[in-house]
């Protein structure tokens, strides 16, 4: 019997309160693994403590997105940046997020004498929508502007799954070991009649490919359902309940039944709410609105695991 591998994909709930942390909920940060990459998104106050409470190795990190410059959302970066130099981290480390970070780091570093044992590799986000930050063979990661009072920008993750060649058309033309070669980067065949076979008629993905997006600290933006269309698993901001919805436009932020507007009509898998304003004590009542407009929605509570 064949057993297909695939790889983990497995999304973390670091902490989903909103600007005000609180005992029972952390401000914003979120670990994405996918195989042997881990990747964090957000990196509120307090964010490498919460990763020493689940076990997770700050050293492990290859990748850290900060979606925009409000400190529920960076604050605890330096300081995990810090802590990893500290433990003698020597592996350079990625980052993406808006341009003004660099200069924000940098002083700190600067002011502190603080030299670090590796490398930041600094991206800037660019103001456009859909720009790919990472791909290789297994996954690609673009980014998309979402709807705040400041630049602000979501990220999309898409498993990049290769394709099998069908039996019987290795059996009825008999490809060369170049054909093949050619087949599996994705070209069409081209038979000894001159007859051109499209690729996706005789390849087959090997497994469903799976996605992830993260889209918080946005008000209702329509502009996002075509950049997380599709997705199995989306993370909106659901800052406050239904009857709030004029303050959500105010400070730029969404509702929960907006979060799920944007769940049903971009056909995701699943939503995740979060982003909770810390006047809700108890998420189910955000949950149950969320709920009448988009079934498959669940609350992005602190330690949750959700597999994509």
């Amino acid at each position: 019997m064949c057993f297909l591998f695939v790889k983990p994909f497995e999304l973390t709930i670091i902490g989903a309160g909103s600007a005000l942390p609180s005992l029972e909920r952390h401000a914003s940060s979120q670990h994405l693994q996918f195989g042997s990459r881990h990747i964090l998104i957000d990196c509120a106050e307090g964010t490498q403590l919460r990763l020493q409470a689940l076990k997770i190795s700050p050293m492990k990190l290859d990748t850290i997105l900060i979606s925009h410059l409000h400190g529920d959302h960076y604050y605890g970066l330096i300081g995990l940046i810090n802590s990893m130099h500290l433990n003698g981290r020597t592996n350079p480390l990625k980052i993406y997020g808006p341009p003004e970070l660099i200069n924000i780091l940098n002083l700190m570093l600067k002011a502190s004498e603080t030299h670090l044992r590796y490398q930041l590799l600094f991206h800037a986000l660019e103001p456009i929508d859909g720009q790919i930050l990472e791909l290789d063979n297994h996954l690609r990661i673009i980014s998309f502007r979402v709807k705040h009072r400041i630049p602000a920008w979501g990220f999309r993750f898409d498993e990049i799954v290769g394709r099998k060649i069908k039996k019987d058309f290795i059996a009825d033309f008999q490809p060369t070991h170049e054909d093949l070669q050619h087949i599996q980067a994705g070209e069409n065949y081209t038979t000894a009649t001159g007859a051109v076979l499209s690729n996706e008629t005789f390849t087959y993905l090997a497994h469903p490919s799976r996605s992830y997006a993260y889209c918080t600290d946005t008000a209702y933006f329509e502009t996002l359902i075509e950049w997380v269309f599709g997705v199995n698993l989306l993370y909106h901001e659901a800052t406050f309940g239904k009857d709030m919805d004029d303050f959500a436009e105010q400070t730029f932020h969404s509702t929960t039944v907006q979060a799920a507007e944007i769940a049903r009509r971009a056909e995701v898998g699943k939503l995740l709410i979060g982003h909770f304003s810390s006047r809700y004590k108890n998420p189910e009542v955000l949950l149950n609105e969320a709920k009448t407009v988009f079934e498959q929605t669940e609350l992005a509570l602190d330690d949750k695991k959700f597999l994509i």
